[in-house]
């Protein structure tokens, strides 16, 4: 499981006030501890004013990149402010993200923008399931959007495996098939492109509900069962952390689950 640390985000109210305050230390605090506990990208997203995101975006890039050598996923809803601010990106990592929206003024859709900047080099991208229409309700346009995101991007030589196509999982508060139709969406997307990486939001799918963290948790182990391959969380939560190890080690995917023992001994999990 490819684990997307999410604690530096300007919508999480201390990071919010870390940013306004340039309070660089609580940044590289959160950068450190995520990494130990196990992140395999540490998502940074400014969630500012659009004026100031761009340098809000640098300011934090470069605070990670100091502190910890795991690489960056890159979080903005505006394609054009990851534009700017990759090349300040020393090792290449994960965009989040693209789906088919047009970008406003032009005549491009999320892709058209970012997917040239993956040609020829190892960036990987996030990819949701919407388009102008917004998210659809059925599990098969959310199939058809992914396979016409992973037909543009062959054509920028971007493989499936580099892709981790969002399904955008409902909140189970308002859809009770939230979770199944999920895993349609996961076995209908693989039966065509099997190396192409699932991911999600954890945290969606509990929206609304009382003891989330039950929800999530569950889900997890779940959905890495019906075969999602990363996850945008929070990696100092040792509940969902210790759901993903024991889940690799029950379905055979950590060898002689020294992976399992290890995580115990550092007490990542446990």
């Amino acid at each position: 499981m490819i684990i997307i640390g999410e604690k530096i985000n300007g919508t999480i109210p201390p990071v919010k006030k870390a940013i306004e305050e340039r309070n660089a230390d609580f940044i590289r605090d959160r950068a450190i501890k995520q990494a130990e506990a196990g992140a395999n990208f540490i998502d940074v997203c400014a969630s500012t004013a659009p004026d100031v995101e761009v340098e809000t975006l640098k300011w934090l890039i470069d605070i990670v990149q100091d502190a910890v050598d795991t690489p960056i996923c890159i979080d903005s809803p505006n394609p054009i402010f990851l534009k700017e601010v990759i090349p300040f990106i020393k090792k290449q990592g994960l965009i989040n993200s693209v789906n088919l929206e047009m970008v406003a003024g032009t005549d491009q859709d999320k892709c058209d923008v970012i997917f040239p900047l993956m040609e020829g080099n190892d960036w990987e991208v996030v990819a949701l399931t919407c388009d102008n229409s917004g998210i659809p309700c059925d599990v098969q346009p959310r199939v058809d959007i992914a396979l016409k995101i992973i037909e543009k991007a062959a054509k920028y030589g971007i493989t499936p495996d580099r892709i981790h196509i969002d399904p955008l999982v409902m909140a189970l508060s308002t859809d009770n098939q939230s979770l199944i139709n999920f895993i349609d969406s996961i076995n209908k997307i693989k039966a065509v492109y099997p190396t192409v990486k699932i991911t999600s939001g954890l945290s969606n799918i509990s929206f609304g509900m009382p003891a989330r963290k039950l929800i999530n948790q569950n889900f997890m182990t779940l959905a890495i069962y019906a075969g999602m391959d990363s996850a945008i969380m929070d990696p100092l939560n040792k509940e969902i952390m210790s759901s993903i190890f024991a889940s690799e080690a029950l379905l055979g995917r950590d060898r002689h689950t020294r992976k399992f023992s290890a995580a115990v001994r550092k007490g990542i999990i446990g």
